[in-house]
């Protein structure tokens, strides 16, 4: 089965990209939820999933939202207004859903799964925004499992969707739209003026998908892209960005000997270290400081914007931020 997208001229004027920490979240907690040993993601999945079980989140409000086939509940993938919302901006636009439309979400989930979990019956019975009910602790939770998933490691899941965009606009600026439609999967052709759509289940046209289009590039969504439609708003629709199957292979931090002559041995030593995020007690045992040499230079390189900091249980994990990433490549010959 299949599905065509008619665009007119002002649909396409409409089309734009967009990177959204909510799609990661969603399509990140199904893969881990599956228990597969995901040949690209099995690095991070080995890392995470025993944080995410010792929270409780694989027994909580996404584990009853998120089922391991089929649908997800609109509300969780709010528009984004901008190319690059914050989770916090995605938040505030899950707390403001209408009541009906979450409703209508549950409802369409029910029938799907046949069911629905204790806690999807109380946020179909008070789906307001009001602090400590139903919506407020949804919102809670995934800010829990962002911190202990994908925070630590979003600078670098960020670097690749960045990267996505950048090849696609600047493909669309050399060869058109149509030849950015037939590559961002298989699944996807553009013929007079449409996209096609191949195994899509339900029916889509112009009249119930709103206007434009909306271009998210994942690094979770697996073999095939994913959509959204909930008009008025534009549908989304969230594909594989390019660069996915070296996302977590490690980086060459060659060159280290010039960085360590302005950051200083062990600065440098722990930087090279992040390549997967580690708590001081990790950082210590495979380096042989101290820890207290750990924890104080870690401060410094966190001031520096060098490092983040995440809670997980109780344990903190540092992590390398984007600009670290820059200068160590910078340093590397």
């Amino acid at each position: 089965m299949s599905a065509v997208l008619a665009f007119s001229a002002s649909d396409l004027a409409q089309t734009r990209f967009a990177v959204s920490p909510m799609w990661e979240v969603g399509t990140s907690f199904k893969l881990l939820a599956s228990g597969s040993a995901h040949p690209v993601h099995r690095p991070w999945a080995e890392q995470v999933r025993p944080r995410v079980a010792a929270a409780g989140l694989d027994r909580g409000w996404l584990a009853e939202l998120i089922p391991l086939s089929g649908y997800v509940p609109d509300f969780l993938n709010p528009a984004p207004a901008g190319p690059s919302p914050t989770l916090a901006e995605e938040l505030a636009g899950i707390r403001a859903a209408p009541a009906d439309r979450i409703r209508q979400d549950l409802d369409r989930l029910r029938e799907e799964q046949g069911r629905l979990g204790p806690r999807s019956k109380a946020l179909y019975a008070d789906p307001e925004a009001r602090p400590g009910r139903s919506l407020d602790r949804l919102t809670e939770e995934i800010e829990t499992y962002w911190e202990l998933a994908l925070a630590p490691y979003w600078a670098r899941i960020r670097t690749v969707l960045d990267a996505d965009v950048f090849h696609r606009a600047r493909q669309v600026a050399e060869h058109g739209t149509a030849r950015l439609f037939n590559e961002l999967h298989t699944s996807l052709t553009w013929d007079d003026n449409a996209l096609r759509l191949a195994r899509r289940q339900r029916p889509l046209t112009r009249g119930t998908a709103g206007a434009g289009l909306l271009l998210i590039p994942s690094a979770f969504t697996g073999p095939g892209p994913l959509t959204r439609v909930t008009p008025p708003q534009p549908p989304q629709l969230a594909y594989p960005a390019r660069g996915i199957g070296a996302l977590w292979t490690p980086r060459p931090t060659t060159g280290t000997a010039a960085l360590a002559a302005v950051l200083g041995r062990s600065r440098t030593l722990l930087l090279t270290e992040l390549d997967t995020p580690a708590s001081t007690t990790e950082l210590a045992h495979r380096t042989g400081l101290a820890p207290s040499g750990v924890s104080q230079n870690l401060t410094a390189l966190r001031t520096a914007g060098l490092v983040t900091a995440h809670r997980a249980g109780r344990s903190v994990l540092y992590a390398r931020t984007s600009a670290a990433e820059t200068v160590l490549a910078a340093a590397s010959p």
